[in-house]
């Protein structure tokens, strides 16, 4: 058991659902992401690509918060099997690190190669819990966290759908650390790609701070008498 209300549980999945996907160019609306994963319908109006992207986060997050409730540590395996979640239906390659260069468009740096990948992803596991481990305070987690999300966006391990994993796994890490996930809100796109571009862990803790105190607070609406 998570210890979170079965309510809000769902509030969260919609949420993320929505604003993981808006964030990378999905159109499908609010309302509409509730009716897919809470009522199972499917828009008429909408590609089966997006459908799929908005669907396949309700096994990515039912697999995380089941981590979740076993504390367990974040490790590479668990990162390709969030990814294979994601990316269900949608590429050949889930699941797998990328075997082909890969870009980021308008990026002015090179992503890492396939060769480096691996290695360099091992250690970003290894380091990312080793200074979670030594943090002395929630501005130093908050810190780590963004600099760890960065250096994943900039590794770039998979084919596609490294923004959706990496956001997926920051909500995990979030969790881990400060018992209510991180959920990057799509209407802070302009500012957290911003953030992600310039390496700018200050911004970016600042939007992962708002959002904990948001998710702390809308909590509290779902547990309330």
């Amino acid at each position: 058991m998570t210890g979170l209300p079965e309510d809000y549980m769902n509030d969260i999945l919609v949420r993320m659902a929505y604003h993981n996907s808006a964030i990378e160019g999905n159109t499908i609306t609010l309302p509409e992401t509730v009716s897919i994963i809470i009522e199972g319908t499917t828009p008429g109006n909408k590609s089966i690509r997006e459908f799929y992207e908005i669907e396949n986060h309700k096994e990515a997050f039912h697999y995380v918060f089941k981590l979740y409730a076993h504390s367990e540590k974040l490790s590479i395996p668990i990162i390709k099997k969030i990814h294979s979640l994601l990316l269900d239906r949608l590429h050949h390659e889930r699941g797998k690190f990328k075997s082909t260069q890969n870009a980021i468009v308008g990026a002015e740096f090179r992503t890492a190669t396939p060769e480096e990948t691996p290695l360099l992803m091992t250690q970003w596991v290894d380091n990312t819990i080793y200074q979670l481990e030594h943090a002395k305070s929630t501005e130093d987690k908050l810190t780590i966290l963004s600099e760890s999300h960065i250096l994943f966006e900039r590794i770039h391990p998979f084919s596609d759908g490294n923004g959706r994993t990496g956001r997926m796994v920051l909500m995990y890490q979030a969790l881990i650390e400060f018992g209510v996930p991180v959920v990057i809100n799509s209407n802070n796109r302009a500012i957290y790609i911003q953030s992600l571009a310039n390496q700018d862990s200050a911004s970016l803790s600042k939007l992962f701070l708002q959002s904990i105190h948001y998710e702390k607070e809308r909590m509290e609406h779902f547990t309330a008498d």
